[in-house]
This record gives C-alpha cells, sequence and structure tokens, in this order.
C-alpha cells in the first residue's frame, strides 16, 4: 500500500509541477487562477492513476470513455452556443458556456466518485467546487455555465461509469418464466 501511495504523490506532484510551467503567465491571472488550472487536469487525472495504479483494466476503459464523451459534448456545446448570448463571459470574452474547467474536473470528480466510492470522490468534488467558484469570482464564467459544465459531467459520468464493485439485481421476463437475475463484478 505504501508503494501505491508513493507512486500517487510522485504523480500528482509532477502533474503540478508541469501544471506551474504551463499556466500562463497573465497580469490578471491571480494565485487562485493558476491554483484551479492545475486541478483542472490532478483531479482527472488523479481517476486514471488510481485506475492504473490498482491494475484496474475496466476503470481505464471508463476513465478513458468517460473523458472524451464529456469533452466531446462540451466542446460541441461550447461551439454552438458561442455566437448567442450564453456564449459571452462576465469578462467580454468567447466561448463560455458550459465552463470547460469545470466540465474536466467534475468528469473526473464524479468518476472518482462512481467508481471508487465516495472516499475518492468526497475530496474530488471539493476541488470541482472550488474551481467552480474561483471561474465566476475571476469573471471566467457565469453561474450558469459552471452549472451547466457540472450537470453535463456527472450525466455523462452516469451512463459511462460503474462502480468497482457493483451488485446488481435486475427482473428477467421470459417465455413462460419470470424471475430475478444477481450479478456482482470483483
Amino acid at each position: 500500500m505504501s508503494v501505491f501511495i508513493t507512486r500517487y504523490l510522485l504523480i500528482c506532484l509532477i502533474i503540478a509541477a508541469f501544471g506551474l510551467c504551463a499556466a500562463p503567465a497573465k497580469a490578471g491571472n491571480g494565485p487562485d487562477v493558476v491554483a484551479t488550472d492545475i486541478l483542472t487536469a490532478v483531479v482527472p487525472l488523479t481517476g486514471l492513476a488510481v485506475a492504473y495504479f490498482t491494475d484496474d483494466i475496466e476503470g481505464q476503459k471508463q476513465w478513458l470513455r468517460n473523458t472524451g464523451v464529456n469533452q466531446v459534448l462540451t466542446s460541441a456545446l461550447r461551439l454552438g452556443f458561442n455566437e448567442t448570448s450564453l456564449g459571452e463571459r462576465p469578462n467580454g470574452g468567447s466561448y463560455g458556456f458550459p465552463s470547460g474547467h469545470v466540465a474536466f474536473v467534475a468528469s473526473g470528480a464524479t468518476f472518482l466518485g462512481q467508481r471508487y466510492g465516495w472516499k475518492w470522490g468526497v475530496p474530488a468534488y471539493v476541488a470541482t467546487a472550488y474551481v467552480a467558484y474561483v471561474r465566476v469570482d475571476e469573471d471566467k464564467h457565469h453561474w450558469r455555465d459552471v452549472i451547466a459544465a457540472g450537470a453535463l459531467a456527472y450525466g455523462v459520468a452516469l451512463l459511462t461509469v460503474t462502480p468497482e464493485n457493483a451488485t446488481c439485481l435486475a427482473p428477467v421476463i421470459g417465455p413462460g418464466f419470470l424471475g430475478l437475475r444477481w450479478q456482482r463484478s470483483f
């Protein structure tokens, strides 16, 4: 277990270092904006790291599916709404609806929560809330932008991610019989 934690912390530090180097140095960007830029990458990549280091092949596939579908839908919506009043940001910029930062970090948070439970999900959701708050507070987005992005990411993850140890009880109806099917993944 200590090897897993050491690897996880090392990966998080490397990602944070890359994020600090890659963050644009603009006069208007304060430390909160830089921190949210880093969190936007760290939370989803934490989901991938957990799936990788626990040898959860199905989790890795689900992470990729969840992240890919979420980003495609977010990008399509941003392009579609850009020419409307929803696309305008509070600071006058374009491509405001929905928030790309919040969509990406929320997809990672929902993946962690759905796949690995509340112990991973709660800290990731707190990070998502912080990113959403800072994006609105710094006039990068309206509340509607971050709420829509979070709802989109949550909905996509509900459709593409299953719990690691899922139990399913489903009705089975066939010609001449009626029953229940119990299934558990390990």
